[in-house]
């Protein structure tokens, strides 16, 4: 009866995910059907599962610039992956020297960072310090200032690192290695499920950040696709403003939007699963102080 009466329950579960998982799902699924309906079905009749029908207009006045957009998906990629290994190796040092528990003032430092969580300089002394920096037209205008590491993101990883046996790190002392070692051969392999997550972390904001573009870089060389595919978002919104007499074709604004998104999720929906294994692991472990 027991059996039995946990067969059920499991049932019971398996279809609530089940069903849970469908809701999660619609609305990527609805959002590519919408890229790829008729701006007048969308105008008619919203956004529908089953459009009257299909196009690719969306598509084609994206990469109608073709060169500018694959040119702009690669500043992105450079930008995510150099970004997100310096972003995470800055995190991982603060976190081991944080907690490491001969620093004599890790708990202060601890509250430093702890305070750019509640405070911020600003924007004006932002742009001046990276104006100081060099940080104005060229790539690592969109590497360096997100460089400045998040800090709930380096109190994950202190956390984790902080539950594992301090033994570890003495005995190593007694071996006669250094902290640098100690870190790169015996903490980072360890660490990995919660260096996973917050790699994932700072892979989605250097891939979806567009803010850096907009006021460190004017050269279009340098857009990222996010800002790119911002940019041409506007310029549709503007045109169609425009009174439909005036209009020599219907722009496809609302299908556009969609299109956009699809483009911008792709790189992210591919890392994910690779990820995903690690994730629930290093944030739950990571989120408890040991």
């Amino acid at each position: 009866m027991g059996r039995r009466r946990f067969s059920f329950v499991s049932a019971c579960i398996y279809v609530f995910l089940a069903v849970f998982s469908l809701f999660c799902l619609f609305p990527m699924v609805l959002t590519i059907i919408v890229s790829y309906s008729d701006e007048n079905s969308i105008t008619a009749h919203g956004y529908s599962l089953f459009p009257d029908r299909f196009t690719l207009d969306a598509y084609r006045l994206v990469f109608s610039q073709g060169r500018i957009i694959f040119h702009a998906y690669l500043i992105s990629a450079v930008v995510t992956i150099a970004g997100t290994f310096l972003a995470l190796l800055v995190t991982t040092m603060a976190a081991y020297t944080l907690a490491n528990k001969n620093v004599k003032y890790r708990n202060g430092l601890a509250l430093y960072f702890f305070l750019t969580t509640l405070f911020s300089a600003g924007l004006v002394p932002w742009y001046l310090m990276c104006q100081k920096l060099g940080l104005l037209e060229n790539v690592w205008s969109l590497i360096v200032p997100n460089l400045m590491f998040s800090a709930f993101n380096m109190f994950l990883v202190r956390n984790f690192m902080d539950s594992l046996p301090g033994e570890l790190r003495e005995s190593a002392y007694v071996d006669g290695a250094n902290d640098l070692r100690i870190s790169f051969r015996i903490y980072l392999p360890l660490c990995l499920p919660v260096l996973a997550t917050v790699c994932l972390f700072y892979a989605l904001g250097y891939w979806n950040d567009w803010f850096n573009a907009i006021m460190l870089v004017s050269d279009k060389d340098l857009y990222p696709i996010q800002y790119l595919l911002l940019q041409i978002k506007s310029n549709i919104d503007a045109l169609s403003m425009i009174p439909k007499g005036a209009q020599m074709a219907t722009i496809p604004a609302e299908s556009t939007k969609m299109a956009t998104v699809a483009l911008t999720i792709g790189p992210i929906v591919l890392l994910y699963p690779f990820l995903q294994r690690y994730f629930v692991k290093g944030l739950i472990v990571g989120s408890v102080k040991g």
